[in-house]
């Protein structure tokens, strides 16, 4: 898992011993195809970094037609707000391989190392922030503002 990690846009600029105390706070769990990684409306306590197979992302879960708007595979994120805050999650996650792995880091372990070392929730929360800031331009671009 190092070098994948290395490769992930929000851990971008930590340097290898800043990755190794990311790698050490996250844990393992492993999915079968059509088990569910979060459900939407749950807390969003934790994220999620797949290292081996494919999820899908539903919304309106509950609803009697619910949609599929993304596919996430190696090395991708799910519910890396959780890292800010303890908000209702947006969509429904499910896995689609089997198996399907993912690493897992929960908020407050990710705060408690924060604590042990600012500069790594500095790296993040700033990286994050270009990555949101990104999002909104190309949103504004596309509705012509």
């Amino acid at each position: 898992m190092p070098e994948l990690i290395r490769n992930v846009e929000i851990f971008r600029g930590l340097t290898d011993d800043e990755l190794k105390e990311i790698v050490a706070i996250s844990q393992s769990r492993q999915m079968k195809a059509g088990e569910s990684l979060v459900e939407e409306g749950d807390i969003g306590e934790e994220f999620y970094l797949i290292t081996n197979g494919s999820v899908e992302v539903i919304i309106g879960a509950s609803l009697p037609t619910p949609r599929t708007v993304l596919h996430l595979g190696e090395g991708q994120l799910i519910g890396e707000m959780a890292l800010i805050d303890l908000g209702r999650r947006s969509a429904s996650v499910r896995a689609i391989a089997d198996p399907t792995l993912a690493q897992v880091i929960r908020n407050k372990d990710f705060l408690d190392l924060c604590e042990r070392n600012a500069r790594v929730g500095f790296v993040v929360m700033r990286n994050m922030a270009a990555d949101l800031s990104f999002k909104l331009r190309h949103l504004n671009l596309i509705k012509g503002n």
